[in-house]
């Protein structure tokens, strides 16, 4: 088969010419000018380390603050800067305080390491895990609203919801759940492991408790990158996953919150100060604004799952409005593998070592069955999603 082709934005990419990848949804991809600047970055940190971590690391965190604020439209004293969206949800579970018989509330498309923490957590505290089933297929929004409200009992005290569920690739209608749980007084913890740059979000006017996110996903910046947002009334009783200096520090004009988080040992941090010339980066090499990077992207994901689905005779699961930038398709009832990094499908393997193509193929029960997941970034081209339904269609799954 013909080679697809490629967007002219692929450009701006180092991705391998001979995959195709279609799962910028796992572990992101840096364009060209964001390695450089974390270069930059990092050679400013190594040229004098102890005046880069004594007179510049923290004025340069709080303008990356600054920065990522005007994506999650939130106060920059509100966020800290973290590894990974994994790290956030670890940080909330650990700090919280829960009685035995206090329900954790969580949707049965969490994504599994965040699930793994509210059981580590539940399981020590003797607290109770309340799953609440979404079905996939699944009609509207408006259905997955009416589940998890309906799991809501006098014991709730938490509950975790995601912007983009993981596995099944979901928009979730996280804005009405915050608003209707925090209403009734239980503290929402959203995950948007899949957010800034991938929906629109709006931290102040959401309200809810907790909000984590990946920045090296869909923003494109260097792996390592996230934040932790923490509503103002509760940061006395959040910490850091690792108890440092700043527990002891004189407060002076700032806050406990500010003090713990902005420094919790020595690392690199190159990733976190690139995040300016990430936010505004996309701007320069023509790609438009923020909104209309999310729409175009929604735009491709809709249209690679359209030529997939019609191509296997797949049902479509879910509609347009619960797509974001990933998709999820069921193309067989038979279920191969487990975790794909440690036990992978043999079809994802094949699709790479024989045909060049990225894309994660899992097994998901309800309905049983082996699903892939597509991603659409800016380097990719329908072509790519042309070149992958010929490929599927021709293979006995």
């Amino acid at each position: 088969m013909t080679r697809p082709q490629r967007s002219n934005f692929a450009r701006f990419w180092s991705l391998d010419e001979e995959v195709v990848f279609l799962n910028h949804g796992s572990f992101g991809a840096c364009p060209n000018f964001v390695l450089d600047e974390q270069l930059k970055w990092r050679n400013r940190l190594e040229l004098e380390p102890v005046r880069f971590f004594e007179r510049e690391a923290l004025p340069a965190l709080k303008l990356s603050r600054q920065s990522l604020s005007t994506i999650l439209k939130c106060d920059a004293d509100d966020l800290a800067l973290i590894d990974n969206a994994t790290s956030g949800v670890n940080t909330i579970l650990r700090s919280l305080v829960f009685e035995r018989g206090d329900e954790i509330l969580v949707p049965d498309h969490a994504y599994q390491a965040c699930r793994n923490a509210i059981d580590f957590v539940a399981q020590r505290w003797g607290a109770k895990v309340v799953i609440c089933s979404i079905p996939f297929p699944i009609s509207g929004q408006s259905e997955v609203v009416d589940l998890l409200i309906s799991k809501i009992s006098n014991r709730t005290k938490l509950v975790m919801i995601d912007t983009v569920t993981s596995p099944t690739g979901l928009r979730m209608p996280f804005e009405e759940l915050s608003k209707e749980f925090e209403q009734r007084g239980v503290e929402v913890l959203l995950d948007a492991a899949h957010g800034p740059g991938m929906v629109p979000l709006n931290l102040e006017k959401l309200g809810a408790s907790y909000v984590t996110g990946n920045c090296h996903k869909w923003l494109c910046a260097p792996k390592g990158s996230a934040f932790l947002y923490v509503r103002k009334d509760l940061q006395d009783k959040i910490h850091p996953l690792c108890i440092s200096h700043g527990a002891t520090f004189p407060l002076g004009d700032t806050t406990r919150f500010r003090h713990e988080f902005d420094w919790t040992g020595t690392q690199d941090i190159s990733s976190w100060c690139s995040l300016p010339e990430v936010i505004t980066g996309m701007t320069k090499i023509g790609a438009g604004n923020w909104d209309s990077i999310m729409e175009t992207n929604r735009s491709l994901a809709l249209k690679g799952r359209t030529l997939i689905a019609d191509s296997l005779g797949s049902e479509i699961p879910c509609p347009d409005e619960m797509i974001a930038s990933i998709a999820t398709i069921r193309i067989s009832k038979e279920t191969m593998g487990g975790i794909p990094i440690h036990e992978p499908d043999p079809l994802h393997d094949s699709l790479l070592d024989d045909y060049g193509v990225q894309v994660p193929v899992w097994g998901w029960p309800s309905p049983k069955g082996r699903y892939i997941r597509i991603s659409a970034q800016l380097y990719n081209h329908l072509d790519e999603y042309k070149y992958l339904a010929e490929i599927l269609s021709n293979l006995e799954l």
